[in-house]
């Protein structure tokens, strides 16, 4: 028969084994929650993956009206092409304009705006423009607008725009690709300014050259028109306030076109609108004839 010392000596391996045991016990738990969890996360992060990437639609179906697509929307071009406006009054012939001084950020030094009186408001002048997309080519109509189409021979024949390119580009709402600035940033300017040379039933359309500006001047409430231009290729749902000088050639649309199915950048949204164009536009000479 045992004695006290042996039953204290049994006891005592008795609560060691029920230690061992139970530490093992809990160990088997914390591994078994642990594999469970991470089966779970698995699991979980699975569905949301298969969620999120499976394709719901039978395969071949179109998406449904309103449904976003990650393809860029068509650019979708008027082919009509508009004849030029006329003035409901014939200007007088010869007709004095007036060029001021002004101060447009990058400037080209040496640019002289030209003379302002006795211009013509009869007749057309020719300009060709070599660019890297190809020749566009320009007639100036002096009986729109004889001080715009004085100002744009005078930079011409200065070499103003040899080197310069189309900085900005619209394609939805007004569709017209914007050149003229040296500079690139849409803020440049040749020095001078001039007036609107408008009338308030005109309207715009494709193959129209017309002058870019910034409205009034705060200071003088007269005009802001320099050496920046748009040609209008498609819509241009606008104001009577830029003025219309000219048109391009169809050869010359064709190309542009293919420069506005090209894209933007979107760097003028969202105001003035449209971007950088993705195709560039280089003038790499621009000459009178």
């Amino acid at each position: 028969m045992p004695n006290n010392e042996q039953r204290r000596e049994q006891a005592k391996r008795k609560l060691e084994r029920q230690l061992v045991n139970r530490q093992q016990r809990a160990k088997r738990r914390r591994l078994t929650a642990l594999v469970a969890t991470t089966l779970t996360v698995i699991v979980v992060a699975g569905g949301v993956y298969f969620l999120a990437t499976h394709d719901w639609s039978d395969g071949d179906a179109e998406a449904s009206p309103g449904e976003s697509s990650s393809a860029p929307k068509p650019v979708e071009i008027p082919t009509e092409i508009k004849a030029l406006p006329k003035r409901p009054t014939p200007l007088a012939d010869p007709v004095a304009c007036e060029y001021r001084p002004s101060k447009e950020p990058g400037a080209k030094e040496g640019i002289k705006a030209p003379e302002a009186g006795g211009i013509a408001s009869t007749g057309t002048q020719t300009v060709t423009i070599k660019a890297n997309i190809g020749e566009l080519k320009l007639t100036l109509d002096k009986s729109l607008a004889p001080c715009t189409v004085n100002s744009f021979v005078n930079l011409v024949a200065q070499k103003y725009y040899d080197g310069s390119g189309c900085h900005r580009i619209g394609t939805e709402g007004l569709q017209m690709l914007q050149c003229g600035d040296p500079t690139g940033t849409g803020s440049g300017g040749p020095g001078y300014a001039f007036d609107n040379e408008v009338w308030p039933e005109l309207t715009y359309g494709r193959s129209y050259l017309a002058m870019a500006n910034a409205g009034a001047d705060p200071e003088t409430q007269k005009g802001t028109n320099g050496s920046q231009f748009f040609i209008v290729y498609g819509d241009a749902q606008l104001s009577p306030d830029y003025t219309v000088f000219g048109s391009i050639d169809e050869a010359g649309l064709k190309l542009i076109d293919e420069v506005a199915r090209a894209g933007h950048d979107g760097a003028f949204d969202p105001s003035p609108g449209g971007g950088k164009p993705n195709k560039e536009v280089k003038f790499e000479t621009v000459t009178v004839g």
